[in-house]
This record gives C-alpha cells, structure tokens and sequence, in this order.
C-alpha cells in the first residue's frame, strides 16, 4: 500500500465512529455562540500541530467561516512569539498557556485544547487555570483515557492511534464547530447564558 492509500485507509476507518461527536460539536458551536455572542472570549490553545489548528480556531471566529459577520473575540495562545518566549524563559514551557490564560480569562469564557497525546503538561496547567479562573474548559484530544481528556469538563477524543489523523479530525471539528456558531448567533439575545456540565466524549 502506498503513502496516501496508508493515510486515507486510516482516515476512513477513523471517521465512521467520530460522526459519533456531531451532538456535541453542535451542543458546542451553540454555547460558544452564547458566550461569543453576549461578550465573552475564547482562549484556545494546543502545541506543534496543534497549535496551527489553534490558530485556525482563532482566525475562523474573529474572521470569517463564510457568511460576514460581527468578529468574535478568540485568541490562539501559541500565536504571540513575543509573549511564548518571555513566558517559557521566564517561567519555564509548563506555564506558557496558562498565564496567558490567569491574564485573559474571564469567568465564564472557554478554554478549548487541542492536543494529539493528551499528554501535554502545558496544556493541563492551562486547563487547571481556566477553572480557577472560573472558564468552562473543552478538549480535543486522540484516543481516550488520556489525562487533558479527564481533566477538561467535556472532552472529544478522536478515535486513531495515528497523529496526523487526529489532527485532521480536530480540523474537521473546528469547521463544524465553526458552522455551529455561525447558524446560532443570530437568535442569541443581548444578556443570559447556558449552564454547563462535565462530560466526557470517547469515540470508538
């Protein structure tokens, strides 16, 4: 088998079980609407791979998806090379997105990561701010258990061993959260909000 019918035989057998998340990718593109919407921010955050498509995140809400729009307020944690440096120098790689995260969460706002291993100690400590912080916190993560799974209040854990397709998963999911967001907004009032609670999504 060659390189690419590798890849795609790997992506298709990964994307059966993960129609499994579109409940919760729309329960998400609806309450990031509600927070976005009446004001509030997301932070999002991931490393190598993932930060690329942390950054996507970012700039598909304070851009566009397709229709124009009111920007939305989301800032990639792993996009500001001044701020990264002088944090990991100064504090050590373990606190980079988290005292990003002490200093522009708010209560209320979302912290999504985006990690393949799940494992990522900068990461945890960024999902261990966010809820002092008073932020719900959402993972996206590869195969479950995995520590950043468990440690945010909802998880979705892409069902592949391999990295390169989670992360094609994670794109997937940033678009159709993304659609989500889009379709809600415009029945989002000016004040309220949605509760939220601790779940945790594993696909197989």
């Amino acid at each position: 088998m060659n390189p690419l019918d590798a890849h795609l035989t790997a992506l298709a057998a990964a994307i059966v079980p993960f129609r499994g998340a579109a409940g919760r990718l729309e329960r998400w593109g609806t309450q990031l609407a509600w927070t976005l919407g009446q004001g509030g921010r997301l932070l999002v955050a991931g490393n190598g791979g993932s930060a690329a498509e942390a950054q996507h995140l970012a700039a598909e809400l304070v851009g566009r998806l397709r229709d124009d729009r009111t920007p939305l307020s989301a800032i990639a944690l792993c996009a500001d090379s001044s701020a990264v440096t002088a944090i990991s120098n100064d504090y050590g790689y373990e606190e980079v997105f988290a005292r990003q995260v002490r200093g522009h969460g708010r209560p209320g706002d979302i912290l999504v990561t985006m990690s393949t291993s799940g494992r990522s100690r900068n990461l945890l400590a960024a999902v261990e701010a966010a809820r002092t912080a008073g932020m719900r916190t959402w993972a996206l993560t590869g195969p479950a258990p995995n520590p950043l799974a468990q440690a945010a209040d909802e998880a979705i854990a892409c069902p592949s061993d391999d990295s390169q397709v989670v992360q094609e998963l994670h794109l997937v999911s940033v678009h159709v959260l993304c659609e989500h967001v889009d379709r809600t907004l415009p029945a989002v009032p000016e004040a309220g909000g949605r509760p939220f609670a601790r779940t945790e999504l594993v696909l197989s």
